[in-house]
């Protein structure tokens, strides 16, 4: 039984695929966006409840990508998880509307629980 839907996006695969198992293996129905764009074009096909995006990507950044999903899907719950953010990032990402804001590398049970948290969230908005 799937807790809920979290689409990953980040452009190192490796990392995405990783992530992606180790939650599906705790009951999270996980998909998978390699950029930006990607993401924006599976929003409505997978519908899900959280987004875990990178921030730092070929093309669209995530800053630009949680403006439009915050746009166009407000009850969307994005959580940022970013290698190369600064306190300015995390500020204007706040700002903009994400949940949370992780640095990579994240530990398993911190994403976990940031994740089922903006979930909550999302159900206690609707």
């Amino acid at each position: 039984m799937h807790r809920f839907k979290v689409l990953l996006v980040d452009d190192e695969e490796e990392l995405v695929m990783a992530l992606a198992e180790r939650l599906q293996l705790r009951g999270i129905k996980t998909s998978v966006a390699y950029s930006g764009e990607q993401a924006l074009h599976m929003l409505h096909d997978e519908d899900p409840d959280v987004m875990l995006l990178d921030l730092k990507m070929p093309g669209m950044d995530g800053l630009e990508v949680l403006r439009r999903v915050k746009k166009a899907r407000p009850p969307i719950q994005v959580v940022i998880l970013t290698g190369h953010g600064s306190d300015q990032d995390a500020e204007s990402a706040r700002r903009l509307g994400a949940f949370g804001y992780l640095r990579k590398p994240v530990d398993i049970n911190e994403l976990v629980l940031t994740l089922d948290h903006a979930y909550q969230h999302k159900l206690a908005e609707v």
